[in-house]
């Protein structure tokens, strides 16, 4: 008896989920319905799905496109006119337009990509008519825009009325809007432009051919993807009872709150999530490595890198940032491996590098960082002398011996130089090691913020007394010189040439005496010999 009363239990369980399965088949086969689940938070209601990125890029529009903005809406950008009016209650940065063709590419091109729900808003015609027979004497709202079917008694799941007599526009994810727009653009027609951040073509467009051969894609996975689906929230425009004004207000509001919320990475953050980017990878493997940058088990030990900003406080005692570190990893590694880098000229995105390669640019990295704990400044950290001493500049508080190398601009420059060096002249590291650190030896890095130094007014500004990293380009080129690596007259000339137009303030260029003299009488430092 049992056995038999256990199987007409299942029986009718098998029944009742094929007549729900044929129920929702039925409904769900009707482009203007959504399955969706209502769901409340204070007094916002919304329900969640998901549809397909091409419903999406075709049937919702970017948040400015609503009613509420259009007196102050350029159709051109896409952004809404700022102006005394509109400035304290829109905080939504502006769609950056230049982001488009990359994130189109992200979702064409890497396997394992994925974006995060959009939230949108829904609305009728009716809403934004004040004569509209849905508004009652007292201009209250005599129905709720959303038209929601219950398919359970607790009246949290059932299907949405989304047909094409409802306008829908994001809230929160105009840019993955933005990007999605451009994939189906991209599958649609071949080729996407590439924008500036307001909407201007620049350079030449991205082309599927050049896609499909670059990153060796299938043109049928590719047309797939428009099937992909994306969560989507929606909430009303306007919810019954509403007054205009009270509805407007509260989609306003929502508007405001997800993008102040929104708390954009930090750039070392950016470094620390990313698993695309060869040197970014690299750059973080040498950082938990390396005996000069890793953290040590000691009581007093300070970390030597700063994980989330690319800036160090004057009492800081890191030696280095995370941000800095990726810059010099790929400054010193991209002769190397210029296939790490983004495809610049068909505006293409740069694939993470296989293990193997990976490796290799770890060992690389390591070997210079082995050689850079040898020069004596950084051997004084082993002494115990703090980075914030050698770092500050003489006339900060508690003063300083303003080494060029405990600042992440310095440092940068150093790793750029070294890789065109090593990589582009083929030249010996061993070799450029011992004379770095014959020039550290002689103060060559020391004391930037003193006229005698090589880095016065190309690193440091003595106008505003502080680092100036427009500087960093020279800088570079100057390393270069002083390890040999300049061998063509007219170049050093040209070297010689931006290094007296830095040092040039007000007119009056100083030399390495402290003397006002004419430019062409501003030289340069011998060039660093083997010892």
């Amino acid at each position: 008896m049992d056995q038999d009363i256990t199987s007409q239990l299942r029986q009718q369980e098998s029944e009742e989920k094929e007549a729900l399965a044929l129920l929702l088949e039925r409904h769900l086969s009707r482009q203007e319905q959504l399955f969706v689940q209502k769901t409340k938070m204070g007094t916002a209601q919304s329900y969640f799905g998901s549809v397909t990125l091409e419903w999406l890029a075709s049937r919702v529009s970017f948040a400015l496109q609503l009613q509420l903005f259009r007196r102050k809406y350029d159709q051109k950008t896409h952004n809404i006119i700022r102006d005394s009016e509109t400035i304290e209650e829109l905080q939504q940065r502006p769609l950056d337009w230049s982001r488009q063709a990359h994130l189109a590419q992200y979702l064409a091109v890497l396997k394992n990509h994925k974006f995060p729900p959009i939230l949108v808003v829904i609305s009728k015609d009716w809403v934004n008519d004040p004569n509209a027979i849905e508004w009652d004497s007292e201009c209250r709202a005599d129905v709720s825009v959303d038209d929601f079917t219950s398919l359970d008694k607790n009246d949290s799941i059932g299907l949405l009325n989304i047909g094409k007599n409802y306008s829908i526009f994001a809230l929160d994810g105009q840019h993955r809007l933005m990007g999605i727009q451009g994939l189906m653009e991209l599958l649609q027609t071949g080729k996407l432009d590439i924008y500036n951040k307001d909407k201007k073509a620049t350079g030449n467009p991205i082309t599927l051919d050049d896609l499909i051969e670059e990153y060796d894609l299938d043109p049928i996975a590719l047309q797939s993807l428009s099937k992909e689906k994306i969560g989507i929230e929606i909430i009303p425009a306007v919810i019954k009872g509403e007054t205009y004004e009270e509805a407007r207000r509260r989609v306003r509001s929502v508007f405001v709150h997800v993008n102040r919320m929104a708390i954009s990475l930090s750039k070392g953050q950016l470094v620390l999530l990313n698993e695309d980017d060869g040197f970014a990878i690299v750059s973080r493997r040498l950082a938990i490595t390396h005996p000069l940058l890793k953290d040590r088990d000691e009581k007093d030990w300070n970390s030597r890198v700063n994980w989330d900003s690319a800036t160090i406080a004057s009492k800081s005692t890191v030696l280095t940032t995370l941000q800095a570190l990726q810059d010099m990893t790929e400054g010193y590694l991209e002769d190397k491996f210029p296939q790490w880098k983004s495809k610049n000229k068909k505006n293409l995105i740069s694939l993470r590098p296989d293990d193997q390669e990976i490796e290799e640019g770890l060992k690389l990295i390591s070997k210079l960082f082995d050689g850079l704990a040898s020069l004596p400044s950084y051997r004084q950290l082993e002494q115990g002398v703090k980075t914030y001493e050698l770092r500050r500049f003489n006339h900060e508080k508690g003063g300083g011996e303003g080494n060029f190398l405990f600042r992440p601009v310095g440092q940068i420059a150093l790793a750029q130089a070294l890789g065109f060096l090593v990589f582009g002249k083929e030249m010996q590291l061993e070799s450029i090691i011992k004379k770095i650190i014959y020039f550290d030896e002689i103060g060559g890095f020391s004391y930037m913020d003193r006229y005698q130094s090589i880095w016065y007014g190309v690193l440091y500004d003595p106008m505003k007394k502080r680092i100036q990293v427009s500087g960093k380009k020279l800088a570079s080129r100057l390393l270069i010189y002083l390890l040999g690596g300049v061998k063509d007259d007219l170049e050093k000339a040209e070297i010689r040439r931006a290094l007296a137009e830095a040092r040039t303030i007000e007119e009056k260029t100083i030399d390495f005496q402290g003397n006002f003299v004419n430019p062409k009488k501003v030289g340069l430092p011998n060039i660093l010999v083997d010892s």
